[in-house]
């Protein structure tokens, strides 16, 4: 089972990944709004595609990380 401290550690980084998800439209709205503009006429492939590197990637950077 889940230790606290394996919560506690997974609540510290959703909370980071939502400061660092909120810097973009903070700083720059116009920008943000063109580019979530784009983004809706991707297709469904490409977009998944996308998720799928991206997710990749933070594994790649957790394990080199850690």
């Amino acid at each position: 089972m889940f230790s606290s401290d394996i919560w506690h550690h997974l609540l510290v980084g959703f909370c980071l990944m939502l400061v660092l998800e909120g810097i973009i439209p903070f700083l720059y709205p116009h920008r943000w709004r063109r580019m979530v503009e784009q983004l809706s006429l991707i297709d469904d492939r490409t977009l998944r595609f996308l998720g799928l590197v991206s997710m990749l990637t933070g594994v790649l950077l957790l394990y080199i990380v850690n």
